[in-house]
């Protein structure tokens, strides 16, 4: 392998040395929202992340490659170990990443790089046996009674020289490989940073810069966007009167102090790593973060993270990373997305427990929030086995995200692009684009379907374009529309047209003209739970 791929490189080495910005995969804004750009067009990330174990080996591997493409995947999440690049200080093994790269192009994917260096979900564990072992040089972060964590502390100046040289080389060679490529579209440095089980580090380093004066370039922060802080982070400041200057707990008072403390510190080691990565390479770079349950406390959860109540810290701490993102395992979707994407942080959902809510969540999110992307956790489920209905239903939905795309790009940031998400709780949502309100409804409110009696109602999404002042399209499942128009209530709004088609090449297809029963004899546009579709309609007034 090692001389084939020597041959395939050495050709592109010369060709990428200078690189513009521009050239590089990137975020840019369009009117309102962000967009990730790669060869210089627009990317939207219908993704999947791999399990934790599942890219140690190709052998592993060679299962699940089939299984992306019948997903309809374009994007696949897959980390790489600090402990497998490294195996020994100084001795980089890189063909893992180089086959990873490899055969995701042969496969036409996409990839983004999760680097598990000094911290994976809290811990340490894919550190290198040389540094866990070697705890003088690379110490642990402590107990409040002093016992050592599973933890690297990030106070360690020899742990980030140590973390910074090898995130250096996997940049460096990803560039002199994929440049040419654009394989690897972005980097996640880290996963998931927390403190457990104590709410911040109590190693002597960490103690002693608790004692020491909040730094100057946090305070500044604070004090130039205090209108844009987030309330809860704004809270925690003026309970102590916005002081801008003083102790950690001089400034911050005794509740939230170790939290604020740990996440400056977490954010500004991360920051180093993703600005040492990116003078090799300039992918864009994001942060993931565990979100918090209602009611538990910092040390409960992993704290210090770049949650929202302290994302204001991070991002004083951190402007070498382009955005953060929340892993989700509770069903709270609406509510944490509306708090990630406040002060222009795109949304990118990495990872979400795979289970029946993904399809309809992933256009709830493109739609809706315009996302740069979507990615179920465990993609590869059980590679060889036929795909079973929540497989299905994703594979449906990215297929007619797909189709739609170019009309998303078109239309980004517009406000043109809606979504509803849809469940037995939440079955009626209202929306209004251009002229017309739009009232979405589960179909199982109409009670035609077998499942409508039923205790479980699978949720229902979709993603709704206006294309012209009464022209739209629908892509989705389980929803319902009804209209009304806002600038003239004298009289009713009626459906002109109704077609149930797709796109093949760009060009809209018509499959069948939908009237009578299929819209309720002009009641309703809709699409029932087991039906992902496309329609184009137009409405009239009468």
């Amino acid at each position: 392998m090692k001389k084939v791929l020597f041959l395939l490189i050495v050709f592109p080495i010369v060709q990428v040395q200078n690189l513009t910005a521009q050239q590089i995969p990137h975020l840019q804004k369009v009117r309102d929202e962000h967009q990730l750009v790669v060869s210089g067009k627009p990317f939207l990330m219908l993704g999947g992340e791999l399990g934790n174990s599942t890219a140690t080996t190709m052998e592993s591997m060679e299962a699940v490659w089939p299984r992306f493409k019948s997903l309809n995947l374009n994007t696949i999440l897959v980390p790489v170990y600090w402990e497998l690049l490294e195996p020994q200080e100084g001795e980089f093994d890189y063909d893992l990443v180089e086959d990873l790269i490899i055969e995701a192009r042969e496969h036409n994917l996409k990839i983004v790089f999760l680097w598990f260096g000094a911290w994976k979900n809290s811990m340490s564990s894919h550190a290198p046996a040389w540094v866990k072992l070697d705890q003088e040089r690379f110490p642990r972060a402590k107990g409040e009674t002093g016992e050592s964590q599973e933890i690297l502390t990030p106070f360690s100046e020899k742990t980030l020289k140590a973390e910074i040289n090898a995130y250096r080389h996997l940049l460096r060679h990803i560039k002199d490989i994929d440049a040419g490529h654009q394989t690897v579209i972005l980097m996640q440095p880290e996963n998931e940073i927390g403190m457990l089980p104590s709410a911040r580090d109590h190693h002597s380093m960490a103690n002693q810069k608790f004692k020491e004066e909040v730094p100057a370039d946090l305070l500044q922060y604070l004090v130039e966007n205090k209108s844009d802080l987030n309330p809860e982070f704004l809270e925690i400041w003026k309970k102590n009167g916005f002081k801008n200057n003083g102790s950690w707990e001089e400034v911050f008072g005794d509740l939230h102090t170790d939290e604020v403390f740990m996440a400056y510190y977490f954010a500004r080691y991360t920051n180093q790593i993703s600005a040492a990565g990116k003078e090799e390479y300039a992918l864009p770079a994001f942060v993931n973060a565990a979100l918090n349950r209602p009611g538990a406390k910092p040390g409960e959860y992993p704290s210090a993270g770049p949650l929202p109540h302290i994302l204001d810290v991070w991002k004083a701490a951190s402007p070498d990373i382009d955005f953060y993102a929340p892993d989700f395992y509770n069903p709270r979707f609406k509510y944490w997305n509306d708090l990630y994407v406040r002060q222009d942080n795109p949304l990118f959902v990495p990872e979400h427990n795979f289970d029946n809510t993904v399809a309809a969540k992933a256009l709830y999110a493109i739609g809706h929030y315009e996302a740069l992307g979507f990615s179920p956790f465990s993609i590869e489920q059980i590679p060889g086995q036929p795909l079973n209905h929540k497989e299905k239903k994703l594979a449906e939905v990215y297929e007619v995200v797909h189709q739609i795309k170019p009309i998303l790009d078109k239309y980004r940031g517009q406000d043109k692009v809606e979504g509803v998400l849809l469940d037995k709780e939440v079955n009626e949502a209202k929306f209004v684009l251009g002229d017309y309100e739009f009232t979405a409804e589960h179909t199982f409110n109409l009670g035609w379907e077998p499942n409508a009696a039923s205790d479980e109602w699978e949720p229902a999404g979709a993603i709704i374009i206006q294309t012209g002042e009464n022209e739209f399209y629908f892509a989705g499942f389980g929803v319902s529309l009804k209209m009304k128009n806002l600038k003239d209530t004298s009289g009713r709004v009626g459906i002109l047209k109704t077609d149930l088609g797709y796109f093949e090449d760009g060009k809209w297809k018509v499959y069948q003209h939908l009237n009578g029963d299929q819209t309720h004899q002009g009641r309703h546009i809709r699409s029932f739970v087991d039906d992902v579709s496309i329609q184009r309609f137009t409405l009239y007034n009468y």
